[in-house]
């Protein structure tokens, strides 16, 4: 028969037995938390030293214990894989935020580079054309006014002090007069069904009754709408004379001198060379109209014995030609 003692030491030895082995599927547990948790953590280092090259010391401080976290020794397994997951979970978050910083700084970097690129040089200043060859001696050349020369006035020292006048209001130019207006309106444009030959047409009677603005205005939309109809010869010509007539004789001389280098077979291209010659004549350029008289007695020596010969001998009497 078992003494009290005996039995004591018994029920503790039965107890302690089904401790342990109730506490082996605990501990087979937390070994194998163990092990996926150390996974974790050689993955996560592994991705610190992708993100931040170069060692983990540069960004974190160094870790202590075979796992890592910096933790002092866990009293249960519990308690450490919870201690170890939180080192996790901070390595992470600081992870993404330098990861965040790092996309920031170099956004930044890219517009200031894209801002500091080179402007394109501004292209060279054009070079000057080289001076134009000059024409032969004794042909005919575009007639240009001459410059205006203004002399300087000479220098005197400044007034103490200049009043400036109030500037007056520009005046708008005064309008045809009613008895100019009723002039105009009197002559009436044909309507022949040939619009080219009605626009000459109106353009001449403007001009035979010495309505010489208006001719021009009329005849210029002639020329410019029906440039080749056929009575476009005669219309430059007579252009020429409504400019000729109205005191203007290097306007003149312009439509004359088209008229004539345009067609020399036009109908009325020796009579614009012959007004060329009193064109120049009128604007006292005796060597112009010299050639331009010369040329007319080579290219049309029937007109100048024919039907111009009275106004051709008359143009020579005006200037000395050599």
């Amino acid at each position: 028969m078992m003494t009290g003692q005996a039995r004591f030491r018994a029920i503790l030895l039965t107890a302690v037995a089904c401790f342990s082995v109730a506490g082996l599927p605990s501990a087979a547990h937390a070994q194998d938390s163990d092990a996926r948790l150390r996974k974790v953590e050689t993955e996560v280092r592994a991705l610190q030293r992708k993100v931040f090259p170069g060692g983990e010391g540069r960004f974190f401080e160094a870790s202590g214990g075979e796992g890592g976290t910096g933790l002092p020794p866990s009293t249960t397994a519990m308690t450490d894989v919870l201690a170890r997951l939180d080192a996790i979970e901070a390595q992470l978050a600081r992870i993404t935020s330098q990861v965040e910083v790092n996309t920031n700084a170099l956004a930044l970097l890219t517009g200031r580079v894209t801002a500091l690129e080179p402007v394109p040089a501004p292209g060279t200043a054009p070079v000057a054309a080289a001076p134009a060859a000059s024409p032969p001696a004794g042909t005919l050349q575009p007639v240009t006014p001459p410059p205006s020369v203004v002399a300087a006035p000479p220098s005197a020292p400044a007034p103490a002090a200049v009043t400036k006048p109030a500037e007056k209001p520009a005046e708008k130019p005064a309008g045809p007069s009613a008895e100019r207006l009723a002039r105009v309106q009197a002559i009436a444009k044909p309507q022949t069904g040939d619009a080219g030959e009605d626009e000459y047409s109106y353009g001449f009677r403007l001009w035979d009754a010495k309505l010489y603005p208006e001719a021009q205005q009329q005849l210029r939309l002639y020329v410019e709408k029906h440039p080749s109809h056929a009575r476009i010869s005669y219309g430059r010509n007579l252009l020429g004379r409504a400019y000729l007539d109205d005191g203007k004789p290097r306007d003149a001389a312009t439509w004359f001198l088209k008229n004539y280098q345009d067609d020399k077979q036009g109908a009325r291209a020796g009579d614009s060379l012959l007004f060329l010659a009193e064109a120049m004549i009128a604007t006292k350029d005796t060597k112009r109209a010299c050639i331009a008289l010369a040329e007319f007695a080579e290219t049309y020596p029937a007109l100048a014995a024919g039907r111009l010969q009275d106004q051709y001998e008359g143009d020579r009497k005006q200037v000395t030609c050599n």
